[in-house]
């Protein structure tokens, strides 16, 4: 009795099987709301992602563009995107016109200070001080005095060397410089005394001198065309 009146009390007032099932209804009314948002949030992640590689793509395509702004056609020479047997320009040769050329970077110069500061205290090498070109003067208005005109003070510190005769004298003598320009010459019209013999008939003359380690005439040796093993019938056993 109490067993059948346990499972129907649970039955009726703990575990409700109409609202149970209310209950998993709307569990999966709301799976159904939040996977439709995660699909969609999903789909917007993929079109972000797509849209910047396509961004990329295109900011690497302009880049290209400039750097290779020498390929553009003239109107003497078409270039490499714009040939002749095409209906249409290729979209390269098109990007080319849009495009401006690349700029060289001016490359920063480096302070020699950088370097040296951690030698300075060692005092091993000694500090380089930089050489760079000074600034030009500033326009402005002549200073009262007697002071000369800038111009004229910079014409004299920039004016052309005017070297001494001395200086501007070669150390040589003038007999002696043309003393070794008739040697050069000498040197350069020279005959050479030894007559020149074809190869032909160079050692037609010459006798033969035989060698100290053979005792044999003189001739083409047989070793390699009548037989290839020497043969010394006086050192053989029997008489085959």
């Amino acid at each position: 009795i109490q067993k059948r009146w346990r499972g129907y009390y649970v039955r009726k007032y703990i575990h409700n099987y109409y609202a149970l099932k209310k209950y998993l209804e709307a569990i999966s009314m709301n799976n159904e709301f939040v996977r439709n948002e995660l699909q969609q949030y999903t789909e917007m992640k993929e079109n972000e992602e797509k849209r910047r590689d396509l961004e990329k793509k295109e900011k690497e395509k302009r880049y290209q563009a400039r750097k290779m702004h020498y390929l553009l056609s003239t109107e003497q020479i078409a270039g490499i995107y714009n040939s002749p047997f095409r209906k249409s320009p290729d979209p390269m040769e098109l990007l080319l016109r849009k495009s401006k050329p690349l700029s060289h970077k001016r490359q920063r110069m480096k302070s020699p200070f950088t370097s040296e500061l951690y030698d300075w205290p060692t005092c091993r090498r000694p500090p380089t001080f930089s050489t760079a070109e000074p600034l030009p003067p500033i326009g402005r208005q002549k200073p009262q005095g007697p002071f000369r005109d800038t111009a004229e003070v910079l014409r004299q510190r920039y004016k052309p060397l005017e070297p001494t005769l001395r200086v501007a004298a070669s150390i040589n003598s003038p007999l002696e410089k043309a003393r070794e320009e008739m040697k050069m010459e000498e040197w350069r019209n020279r005959v050479h005394d030894n007559e020149f013999l074809p190869f032909s008939s160079y050692h037609k003359n010459e006798k033969y001198d035989p060698s100290i380690c053979r005792s044999g005439k003189y001739g083409q040796e047989t070793y390699g065309i009548k037989h290839f093993r020497e043969v010394q019938p006086k050192k053989w056993i029997a008489g085959k």
